[in-house]
Parts: structure tokens; sequence; C-alpha cells
């Protein structure tokens, strides 16, 4: 039985955490932020109290309707997106995390709307304990990412979206501002996360996802200083632990 007087959240003593989870388990939707703002409310930042609710965050997902899982597993995902692949939680909690996990491919088999995919896609991700990619796939779905030339040091677009794939320095909504073409990988030549990304969201249908993904592991070119880069290494930079 968990002792939430001993654990913390983001505002203090946890006392409160397990009805917070039962409003939560109520009404999903319209509790997720509270939730969240209470036990990860940064992309890095989770507590002692977040990490004991998996268990029943597990339970709820295992018992509610499609709708409301979806909410309960970004909310897990979330949590889990806090977690270093080295930490002890995998551990303590692998067999709500293990649930977490399969509930979540099955959620994402049967996910149709590519925003809401590929959310939970980086959950799965971060249930996996992949890190980095388990909160960078957002760009795929609002088609742009802001990233720094790692040569000359400006700051940049690079656009991946249905009205092109480039990189821009400037408001890229003007005309006259340079667009300079990605070049994507060769799909048949993705490798590691990047060909297991890609062939997944091809089984599910999600095709414009899937059309990203060579462009985000592919090569740009600041339109600056005209030095090619790797995309998907200046995406990750920021969250690279140094």
């Amino acid at each position: 039985m968990t002792d939430w007087s001993t654990l913390s959240d983001a505002c203090g003593s946890a006392d409160h955490v397990p009805a917070l989870l039962d409003r939560f388990e109520a009404d999903a939707s319209g509790v997720w932020s509270e939730l969240t703002d209470h036990l990860c409310p940064g992309l890095d930042t989770a507590f002692s109290a977040s990490f004991a609710a998996l268990p029943r965050l597990a339970d709820l997902a295992s018992s509610c309707g499609e709708e409301d899982r979806r909410w309960v597993l970004l909310a897990a995902g979330a949590i889990m997106a806090c977690a270093s692949s080295g930490d002890d939680v995998f551990e303590v909690f692998s067999a709500p995390i293990a649930d977490l996990c399969r509930l979540t491919d099955q959620c994402l088999r049967e996910t149709g709307d590519a925003e809401d995919y590929v959310h939970l896609l980086q959950s799965l991700l971060s249930f996996e304990g992949v890190e980095i990619w388990d909160r960078c796939l957002e760009g795929l779905q609002s088609g742009e990412y802001e990233v720094v030339c790692p040569y000359c040091g400006v700051d940049m677009f690079v656009v991946i979206g249905e009205d092109g794939c480039f990189s821009a320095s400037d408001d890229y909504s003007l005309r006259e501002v340079e667009r300079v073409p990605l070049r994507p990988s060769v799909s048949a030549e993705l490798e590691g996360l990047a060909k297991r990304l890609y062939d997944r969201t091809l089984a599910d249908g999600q095709q414009l996802v899937a059309r990203g993904l060579p462009y985000l592991f592919g090569r740009a070119a600041c339109p600056d200083c005209g030095t090619a880069f790797s995309v998907a290494d200046r995406v990750a930079a920021p969250w690279v632990r140094r």
C-alpha cells in the first residue's frame, strides 16, 4: 500500500494525489492538465509521487473506454519521459510499465488521427526507455522544428510539412525568404530507431507521419552559411545529456 504522505509532487506533499487520480478516473480529459501539472509539470521534471502513480494509471488504462484510455496513456507517457533509461523506476514499476506499453501499442494500431498518433508514439517510446525521441517527434505533427546551425549558430526553422520540406532562417511564410530543400534519407537505408519508426508508421496506415521521417533523419543546409548537417542531430541536441 502506497504511503502517499511520504511522497511529493510539484506542490509538495502528495497526500492529495489519490483523490486527484479518482477525479482523473471520472473525467480523464477534463482533469488531464491538472494531473500533469502536479506529476510532470516540465519535460524533464517528475517527482516520487509521479512514478508511484504508474500502477493506478496502468489499472485505469486497462479498464476505461477507448477515448479515456488515450488520456491515461498520455499522462503516464509524460511521466515516463522524465525518467532516464538507467533509473530504477523501470525495474521497480516494471509490471505497470509493461501493461502501459502493451496498451499503447494496441491503441496506436487503432488510432487514425495523426496528432493523436504522434503523441501516443512518443508515449510508447517513453515506456520503452527510448530517450530524446519520446519528446521530439511532435515536429512531425506541427510541421516544424526550431534548431540552431552547429556551424554559424544562427537560429533557423526546419520545416517538414505538406507545403514542403526545407530550412529557413527567417519567417518562412514570407515569399522572399530563402528556402533550402531538405535532403531526405533513402527509406531503404534507414537504420535503427529511424527504420523502426518508419516501418511502424507505415504498418499503422500513418502515411503522412511516415513521409516525414526520412526528412527528420535526413540532411539540411543552413541558409546563412550553407553548411550541411544532420536534422536529427540538431533536433536532439538540446536534450543530449552532458
